[in-house]
């Protein structure tokens, strides 16, 4: 365990670890050199490691809340029309807290020709002719929190995300890890992390490039246009909130994590609704 923590510390260009490396007070256990020194190189980056409680966490930004959502989360060049966060964390970096957590590329979604096919007047009526296999293999649990005055909020994802065609919050499932994958460069210098070229990190509807690194994993994350914020729980647009990807169902966080998340002013019954569109 102790060299896959090293070798994920050396794609962060961090030296050998050091004897005098602080460890996380709130951690359950002890963590080992190379765990602390992959810790203390992600938080420097943005990001919290917490490989005890197997989950990791960046700051984001509410992005989209009144308009339709196909990514749950892009970068600064991403499709931020069309995504419920921002964050400025490079995927390449989230991806190496990803990997400590243990997970390994799933399968992405998949599409096929229906045999025998949709008749004429089932076509008409809407019935695809592909059969669409979810994505499926390692997951997370992901949450938001973020704290208001002495009250400390932590929803599901899902919880924050509306399905216009049942009327209801997208149903609580884990996302399918798929860790992106790397291109040809353009100018033929070598290869490219997507992720960090196209800037987007999770998606929400179903995309066949596989180029994220995690994925909704629900029969109906196929539609493109069934996805809203559910924008009376949402903090106001350029709040920041804090993400978190955990590899077990979570019921709260740490009293030193929860301290420490971003702070939200409270909302005004008064406050006149903005268009964000």
């Amino acid at each position: 365990m102790g060299a896959r923590f090293l070798f994920l510390a050396s794609l962060l260009g961090l030296a050998s670890p050091s004897p005098e490396l602080r460890l996380p007070q709130d951690s359950p256990r002890s963590l080992t050199a190379e765990e602390a020194q992959l810790v203390q190189g992600l938080r420097e980056q943005g990001v919290r490691l917490d490989p005890a409680r197997k989950l990791c966490s960046i700051q984001v930004e509410v992005q989209v809340r009144d308009d339709l959502l196909e990514y749950l989360l892009v970068g600064s060049g991403g499709a931020g029309h069309e995504s419920a966060f921002l964050t400025t964390v490079q995927p390449s970096v989230l991806n190496v807290a990803l990997l400590a957590l243990g997970v390994e590329p799933g399968k992405n979604a998949s599409w096929s020709v229906k045999d025998p096919p949709p008749s004429e007047e089932e076509l008409r009526d809407g019935v695809s002719p592909y059969e669409v296999r979810p994505p499926s293999g390692d997951a997370l649990y992901l949450y938001v929190a973020w704290r208001e005055g002495e009250d400390v909020y932590l929803y599901r994802v899902e919880d924050l995300v509306r399905n216009l065609a049942t009327g209801r919050s997208m149903r609580r499932h884990a996302w399918v890890y798929l860790g992106s994958r790397m291109l040809p460069a353009s100018d033929g210098s070598g290869e490219q992390f997507a992720a960090d070229l196209y800037q987007n990190l999770i998606n929400i509807a179903f995309f066949s490039d596989g180029f994220t690194l995690l994925t909704g994993a629900l029969g109906e994350c196929v539609e493109q246009t069934i996805w809203m914020a559910n924008a009376w729980l949402v903090p106001e647009r350029g709040s920041r909130v804090e993400l978190i990807f955990s590899r077990e169902k979570l019921e709260s966080l740490a009293p030193e994590h929860a301290a420490e998340l971003p702070v939200v002013a409270a909302a005004s019954s008064t406050r006149e609704v903005q268009d964000e569109r």
